[in-house]
């Protein structure tokens, strides 16, 4: 009798510890409620494609970016993609995949990250062992920046062969996009109209290369910023002008002090928001 109730202690002591314990995120909906983590796969398992919104410094979602991708493949044959590779790099990610380049190599011949090895390397990784492939999806950075300068107009005078790697032209624009229009807000008049317009070239241009490698009966998960993707902004609003009836899904990734309530500013983010605790270790 002794041990029962000895053990009927420790139980309760450990049910007691748990409850009061920490966790460094939480899942929400778009309403602000929480949800599990196993919801949100099964939801996001029906998807055609997924973009997954992340801070770039962010160490939960870049776990989580590594689980979601895991666990997706169990139900589903998948085709990844990134923001953080140009699509001018995809012959050398390409060579990688194959084991043609070292990781060394990759790193010589690609213009990865400062982040690329802690953060990006084990999604890469996972896609190569798996035998997935993994498209680079953003517009050259020095195109992006002809833009920012002059307008979709200077990409014009670009050659057949360099236009390969952005949107097609003219790219669409919408300058009165809630994301675009918070941009040049935040700008404060110190910066030029052509801004929205370098960000949204590099929306277009993802969402070109998604559509152009989605694989029939596949799920293509995208990682990107979360400014590309909140709001069902960016990205999304590329994508659906092209293909409005896929199924998308939207992760977006925010931080807060207090984890315990959506903030009503985060709410409307994306169909799934991991709200970080913002005492959370960042990765740079």
């Amino acid at each position: 009798m002794k041990k029962q109730l000895l053990l009927l202690t420790l139980l309760l002591s450990a049910v007691g510890v748990f409850a009061q314990g920490k966790t460094p995120y939480i899942i929400y909906n778009s309403k602000g409620r929480q949800v599990t983590y196993q919801k949100m796969i099964r939801i996001l398992k029906e998807k055609d494609i997924v973009l997954f919104g992340e801070y770039h410094n962010n160490a939960i979602a870049h776990w989580l970016q590594l689980e979601v991708t895991k666990d997706l493949h169990q139900n589903r044959q998948m085709v990844l993609g990134a923001e953080m590779f140009e699509a001018d790099n995809q012959d050398a990610l390409n060579k990688y995949m194959e084991g043609k380049l070292s990781s060394r190599g990759l790193d010589s011949n690609a213009r990865l990250w400062r982040n690329y090895a802690t953060d990006y390397a084990p999604l890469v990784n996972y896609a190569k062992a798996n035998q997935l492939p993994f498209i680079a999806t953003n517009i050259p950075r020095k195109y992006a920046a002809m833009v920012s300068k002059g307008g979709f107009t200077r990409l014009d005078s670009l050659t057949a062969e360099e236009k390969k790697w952005i949107a097609p032209l003219p790219i669409a624009y919408d300058k009165n996009l809630p994301g675009y229009v918070k941009m040049m807000e935040m700008m404060a008049g110190h910066g030029s109209e052509n801004m929205p317009k370098a960000q949204a070239s590099k929306d277009a241009t993802m969402a070109h290369f998604i559509l152009r490698n989605l694989q029939a009966g596949s799920l293509f998960l995208h990682y990107n910023g979360s400014y590309h993707s909140d709001f069902y902004d960016g990205i999304n609003w590329y994508l659906k002008r092209e293909k409005p009836d896929l199924k998308y899904g939207t992760i977006s990734t925010v931080s807060q002090k207090n984890i315990k309530s959506l903030l009503a500013e985060n709410k409307g983010k994306a169909d799934f928001i991991i709200c970080v605790d913002e005492d959370m270790t960042n990765t740079y």
